[in-house]
């Protein structure tokens, strides 16, 4: 499964401090229709990831009914964005 949506660059204390970018719902309720088949715990889903032209290989995170991509500080960089800052994502599901 293939999906492109735009977010916000957010951040989540949680047990370490990481930033995020919240799936919307729609595309959230797309990757929940399929999370059986392809997550490997936890509900974490491995996914290929795109922001701008930094790929990344990570896992979502269900939180609060939607599904969070964890954004970490090397793609930040690479790609100048900030907190609050909308981005253009593209993932593909699976490994």
């Amino acid at each position: 499964m293939e999906l492109r949506f735009r977010g916000e660059l957010i951040y989540w204390r949680g047990p370490a401090p990481f930033t995020f970018v919240r799936i919307p719902r729609a595309e959230s309720d797309d990757i929940a229709e399929v999370a059986a088949m392809v997550t490997y715990g936890w509900g974490a889903i491995p996914v290929n990831a795109r922001i701008g032209a930094t790929d990344f290989y990570t896992a979502l995170f269900p939180k609060d009914g939607v599904y969070l991509l964890p954004v970490r500080v090397a793609v930040r960089r690479a790609e100048s964005i900030e907190l609050g800052d909308e981005v253009d994502v593209e993932l593909t599901l699976g490994r």
